[in-house]
């Protein structure tokens, strides 16, 4: 009888069958935006990890930092710029919109603006969850910010 020290699978075939491929994320993203981007505005970076894209009356931006697992998705538009009135009241507004009605998104401020986001990581991301997200986001946006400028906008 003999026996062997090496595994009856090779390499490739040791590989989970569930990850996608390096660039699956990427061309999923570009395929969402391409079929949410009306007006074909859509640009993307240099580097090939952001896409900004027109939705509506408000900008949308999508990032990837990479596609391992701990990389990050994220997906934003922002929806008023400061100066804000009544910024007590806009918090409040935006804290009661964030428990009600964001669903993977959420309202944030940062520098200065009022964003709608969506950020999680690239480890077991799904087309569905892609295409989700980015919708969320941008519907969101675009359904507020007019809103949002009217109420809070100084």
């Amino acid at each position: 009888m003999t026996f062997t020290t090496e595994s009856p699978m090779s390499t490739v075939e040791a590989e989970s069958s569930f990850a996608p491929p390096v660039n699956h994320v990427v061309q999923t993203i570009q395929t969402v935006i391409s079929s949410m981007d009306a007006d074909n505005s859509a640009l993307e970076n240099q580097t090939e990890d952001t896409w900004k894209f027109q939705y509506g009356s408000v900008e949308v931006v999508v990032n990837i930092t990479g596609v391992e697992p701990s990389d990050t998705f994220t997906v934003f538009s922002t929806v008023l710029a400061a100066p804000f009135k009544d910024e007590a009241k806009m918090t409040r507004w935006l804290l009661e919109k964030n428990a009600a009605d964001t669903f993977e998104a959420r309202y944030a401020i940062q520098n200065d603006q009022v964003l709608v986001l969506a950020s999680r990581s690239v480890e077991d991301l799904s087309p569905a969850e892609i295409s989700r997200i980015i919708t969320i986001v941008a519907a969101i946006a675009d359904d507020n910010d007019e809103i949002l400028k009217e109420n809070f906008g100084a």
